[in-house]
């Protein structure tokens, strides 16, 4: 008997540089149409929260349904506020990139919803354990934007000492762990310090982020075995913006079934939710952390947006998208859809929207004028090489004594 040959599946974006974008194999649902469960669901009976699309804000700007979290007119300007800023530092510092000032820079456009709504949503002393397209966190909790710049710059006044890549923060003070290179190990500690809060009968929740290519490494599926085993207090969140570097979130399984899907098969309660929708993303942050501080467990959000800009300052997205895919994106801007619901409301204008863009690059210059006069990327020198041996023992052994000694014994030689 003869049988036809077996094929192989490669995914593929329906469309390449060159093509019209095509976004009509996305479903965008009407806003409101989810209801809000309670936060002790069961996770079995939550099944179509990880494949409809949870939306609070309309075609027309104005906020609908069940997951209407109401806040205020003025905690919409913070939020608001903070999302322009955040978007006003990225351009700022990519420009600097480009002159030379550092060497790397990752912008979020396109995904200030997220950090700037979860960081709302959360209680300022919950651990956060993100990725590199959080800086949002930092900006709506409060974190200098010198203390970023300098790390950026691995100037004289970088906390890291010039120990990271620019932009991978840790600000232990802000509650905000340390971003690495290697992506996915973040999730594991983020249940791991969320079993560790409640073991000791602590009060603390823990959030991680990954991107939606990052749910193919092993580190997330452990995470959320853990998770769930260990009912464990924890929000974890996939960031799918559609691309990880060059590659489209179908090749990490997008296209057989939403990253919040994934979180059914370990009895994990699963959201996914419109990403650029900022009263969306508040709220559903915010019924996952009520969900974690009453001793119910951890929750998958799926954040489903678009990231906008290249992958990175090394990136040039040219070679993989057309070009005005981002302009197309079906659900927007969210500094836009924030801006038209508060002019909806009778409580923003585009006169005062325009101020506000002022304001935050005449913040963001002010901070990089202090930032610079410490110095830029290779300007001054760096830190001084006998710093290697400081701050990672807490006991510095004898044999990196003794290997300090004769760095120091070399470099007084050669003076």
């Amino acid at each position: 008997m003869s049988r036809a040959p077996l094929q192989l599946h490669i995914p593929a974006p329906t469309c390449r540089p060159g093509d019209a974008v095509d976004f009509s194999g996305i479903t965008v649902p009407a806003a409101g149409i989810l209801k809000r469960p309670a936060e002790d669901t069961p996770p079995e009976q939550m099944r179509d929260y990880a494949y409809g699309l949870i939306r609070v804000l309309d075609e027309s700007g104005h906020a609908v349904g069940d997951w209407n979290p109401k806040l205020s007119a003025d905690t919409l300007r913070t939020g608001l506020r903070h999302m322009v800023l955040t978007r006003e530092f990225d351009e700022r510092m990519v420009k600097l990139q480009r002159q030379g000032k550092t060497s790397f820079y990752i912008k979020c456009t396109g995904e200030e919803a997220i950090g700037v709504a979860q960081a709302m949503a959360l209680d300022d002393r919950d651990m956060l354990f993100p990725s590199y397209r959080q800086q949002g966190l930092l900006v709506a909790r409060g974190c200098p934007l010198v203390r970023l710049m300098n790390q950026i710059f691995s100037n004289t006044r970088d906390n890291l000492k010039g120990r990271q890549l620019p932009i991978m923060y840790s600000e232990p003070d802000y509650g905000f762990f340390s971003i690495s290179g290697n992506l996915g190990t973040q999730y594991p500690q983020a249940v791991g310090w969320a079993m560790a809060s409640a073991y000791s009968g602590d009060t603390r929740i823990a959030a991680g982020w990954v991107g939606d290519g990052t749910t193919a490494e092993a580190d997330f599926h452990y995470a959320l075995t853990f998770a769930t085993v260990y009912q464990a207090p924890v929000v974890l969140n996939v960031v799918n913006n559609q691309w990880a570097i060059s590659s489209f979130q179908g090749i990490a399984g997008g296209e057989r079934a939403t990253f919040a899907a994934r979180a059914v098969g370990y009895g994990l309660p699963a959201l996914r939710v419109d990403g650029n929708d900022f009263l969306a993303v508040y709220a559903a942050t915010k019924w996952a952390a009520e969900r974690a501080r009453s001793n119910l467990g951890a929750t998958v959000i799926e954040l489903y947006t678009y990231r906008a800009a290249p992958h990175s300052t090394s990136d040039d997205p040219a070679g993989y998208r057309p070009a005005d895919e981002a302009k197309n994106w079906p659900l927007g801007d969210p500094v836009e859809r924030l801006k038209q619901h508060l002019i909806a409301l009778g409580e923003w204008s585009e006169e005062r929207h325009s101020a506000l863009i002022a304001e935050m690059q005449e913040q963001v210059m002010a901070q990089l004028k202090e930032a610079m006069s410490y110095g830029v990327l290779g300007d001054p020198a760096p830190n001084d090489p006998g710093s290697m041996f400081e701050d990672v023992l807490k006991e510095v052994p004898g044999r990196l004594l003794m290997q300090r000694e004769q760095m120091l014994a070399l470099r007084r030689k050669e003076v």
